[in-house]
């Protein structure tokens, strides 16, 4: 698993998606970041995201992050999780 600190992510390098509830979301999130809940990602992943994309994923603790970015490799997806 692919890990980087938020101040080594690069917009060009793919989107950075915050996996926090919207409220939290709403409260506080890194600029430019979208927001797609842990719960929803999980369930809907192929559906939403495209295997040709690689994906950087934060959340506030690191755990939903860890978790996605885990389920996302098992399943084909390139994803690198997001340390704030």
């Amino acid at each position: 698993m692919q890990v980087i600190n938020i101040k080594e992510y690069n917009p060009n390098l793919g989107p950075l998606i915050d996996v926090e509830d919207a409220s939290f979301y709403k409260m506080k999130h890194v600029e430019g970041a979208i927001n797609i809940p842990f719960s929803e990602l999980s369930y809907n992943f192929q559906n939403l995201l495209d295997k040709n994309r690689h994906y950087y994923i934060y959340c506030n603790a690191g755990n939903k992050s860890r978790r996605i970015v885990a389920i996302l490799e098992i399943y084909g997806y390139q994803a690198t999780q997001v340390l704030l």
